[in-house]
């Protein structure tokens, strides 16, 4: 199996990701749908010398011990990517992630302004959330390219692995790989302080320490960005707070009301013209209220409210605010919108024009719904990957994906 033939198929083919496994054509997923590579099965040996191939020494033991392993590489001339190679029924299979080579900016990726905002807080704790593939790790990277960009400070980044690779603008960044720079992210943060950071980047928040230390950072005055795999601020909120024994959560609200500045989720939701997709964006800001909201128990579950009547004075909005947006701009169509939305119930009333005379919460999204655009392009040659009777569909057609990653 040639594996350079295959990578710059999935590049034609503006995929997100590649997915290879012994005995099944290769898979591509554009825009959210997989597709079929027209190219051959590659055997169970064939992709134990493609990970050969991948893998360096340290890294070759590492699978051979723990059956599972996550990396990244670069091909001269192509791209760059993010990998996780694990064994599947006594077999090697590898997921690939393509990772631009330029960073998008925050007006590339359609985001709110506030983020923009966000990433020049002074200090404190911003969280991106989303489930896998809604572009977590994108706009991180986006955020940090904006303060490189304009401004000197000295960014400290914990990934595992690295994506994006960033170049000295203004700034100074040094990006450390968990495995290869430091044992995890817990040492990561550990040592972090000493290494006179302004900014800090955690990849991922995954057990209580790394939670514990990310906090700890953003309290002694640094900017501190990272992602949980959370869908909306309150289950963020819930999470954080999982992670703590029952006789902590007390000090742990306090903290949280202190240092955490902001909460953005991200949903992508297909673009009404099939080239892509956009992100539809949850955002809340620490306002006095929020605050509050946080150190209350009961009244935590009640964000939803808060952040919806902030989006006109804080620039905060809920999920549903942020479809609506996109469908009065022409961006997505209704039923995306509705099947995308906390509550599309409250959307479809809002779409008809029916609310509550003493509702505030959509005074921030002006204008009526943009008329229909021309008819989408004819469906890509390529078909979706499971079905059609095993038949290899062409992935080089397919619309070109909006370069979004976890």
């Amino acid at each position: 199996m040639n594996i350079r033939s295959v990578l710059e198929k999935m590049i034609a083919a503006h995929a997100s990701d590649l997915h290879l496994k012994a005995g099944t054509a290769p898979v591509v997923r554009v825009d959210g749908v997989l597709y079929t590579l027209e190219e051959s099965s590659p055997t169970a040996p064939e992709l134990r010398d493609v990970v050969d191939q991948l893998l360096n020494d340290e890294q070759r033991l590492y699978f051979s011990t723990h059956s599972e392993i996550d990396f990244a590489f670069g091909v001269s001339g192509l791209a760059r990517f993010r990998a996780n190679c694990f064994m599947q029924r006594g077999t090697p299979a590898l997921a690939l992630r393509h990772v631009p080579v330029e960073v998008p900016s925050i007006e590339d990726l359609t985001l709110p302004p506030v983020v923009r905002e966000l990433a020049f807080s002074p200090r404190g704790l911003v969280l991106v959330t989303g489930r896998t593939g809604s572009g977590k790790s994108t706009t991180l990277a986006a955020m940090v390219d904006a303060i490189n960009r304009v401004t000197t400070r000295n960014i400290i980044t914990i990934e595992d692995p690295i994506e994006f690779l960033h170049r000295d603008r203004l700034s100074f960044i040094h990006q450390r790989e968990v495995g290869l720079d430091t044992r995890s992210f817990h040492d990561g943060l550990k040592y972090v302080l000493r290494q006179d950071p302004d900014i800090v980047l955690v990849g991922e928040i995954r057990d209580l320490e790394t939670m514990a230390t990310t906090l700890q950072a953003a309290d002694t005055g640094h900017l501190v960005l990272s992602t949980l795999h959370t869908t909306d601020v309150v289950q963020t909120l819930q999470r954080i707070i999982s992670f703590y024994p029952p006789h902590q959560h007390d000090e742990l609200r306090l903290s949280m009301a202190s240092n955490l500045r902001a909460v953005i989720s991200q949903r992508l939701v297909p673009r009404r013209d099939g080239a892509g997709r956009v992100p539809a964006v949850e955002v809340m800001t620490g306002t006095a209220t929020v605050r509050e909201y946080i150190m209350n128990p009961e009244k935590t579950p009640l964000l939803q409210s808060v952040i919806a009547e902030g989006m006109t004075q804080y620039g905060m909005q809920t999920f549903d605010q942020s479809l609506m947006g996109l469908l009065r701009e022409g961006l997505i169509s209704e039923e995306e919108a509705l099947k995308n939305a906390t509550n599309p119930n409250e959307l479809a009333l809002k779409l008809k024009g029916i609310d509550a005379s003493s509702d505030r919460t959509w005074q921030g999204v002006h204008g009526a719904p943009a008329p229909a655009p021309a008819p989408a392009p004819a469906e890509p040659a390529a078909g979706p990957a499971a079905g059609g009777g095993g038949a290899a569909r062409r992935a080089a057609a397919a619309p070109p994906s909006e370069g979004f990653l976890n």
